[in-house]
């Protein structure tokens, strides 16, 4: 077929614009780029920051009839038996840790028997009031010596995520060369604390609170 210039080049123009769209097809189409599937990507970690909003054991509660002679209490309560349990046993001992210290002890001795049962902040409160000039002063010149103790008196007050125990610390003391002994009683509040249950605050009991005051006549 014999072709003058012009049609020649309106044939030429016609194949390149053609195998353009070939290319382009088979860009798109080609078997070897294959559809970004979601689940083949990796997947983004995700962080859990939040401390807990309620609590930990929530009541099972009871749907049935009560039954005085089989009543479980625990039911009711944002604490399990075995929360309830760790909770009392650590209020009572960090009140029998409070109170034992001795004059020629160094003040972060003191604190490190304390750490494992209370907050961090706690802590930071506990060793600035055990590193005080003034209390080292004195024991050091009495030779203070204190052995601590402490009785588990009773629950004040429950909430979703913290008890409030009454705990009477008991002291004996060597002062000056003679024995002696003291007693108080604290509101020790244990509070869930990330995974654990640590010792939030404490305060002499007469401060706070005494829970029921109405008349018992």
């Amino acid at each position: 077929m014999n072709l003058n210039d012009r049609q020649r080049k309106v044939l030429f123009a016609g194949l390149v614009v053609a195998l353009a769209l070939v290319g382009v097809y088979l860009t798109v189409a080609s078997p070897g780029d294959e559809q970004d599937d979601p689940s083949d990507r990796p997947s983004a970690a995700v962080s859990a920051t939040a401390g807990p909003t309620g609590p930990a054991s929530p009541p099972a509660g009871i749907h049935s009839a009560v039954n005085p002679g089989d009543f479980d209490v625990y039911r009711l309560l944002p604490f399990s038996r075995q929360e309830f349990a760790t909770a009392a046993d650590l209020a009572q001992r960090f009140v029998a840790a409070y109170g034992t210290y001795r004059f020629d002890e160094n003040p972060q001795a003191y604190i490190g028997r304390l750490s494992g049962l209370v907050t961090d902040e706690l802590r930071g409160e506990l060793a600035r009031g055990a590193a005080a000039p003034g209390i080292l002063d004195e024991r050091r010149q009495q030779q203070v010596v204190a052995v601590g103790s402490s009785t588990l008196d009773r629950v004040r007050d429950i909430e979703d995520n913290s008890i409030i125990f009454l705990v009477t610390g008991k002291q004996q003391i060597t002062r000056a060369g003679k024995d002696g002994a003291d007693s108080k009683q604290y509101a020790v509040t244990v509070a869930r604390d990330g995974g654990s249950l640590k010792v939030y605050s404490f305060q002499p009991a007469e401060a706070g609170q005494a829970g029921d005051t109405g008349d018992r006549g």
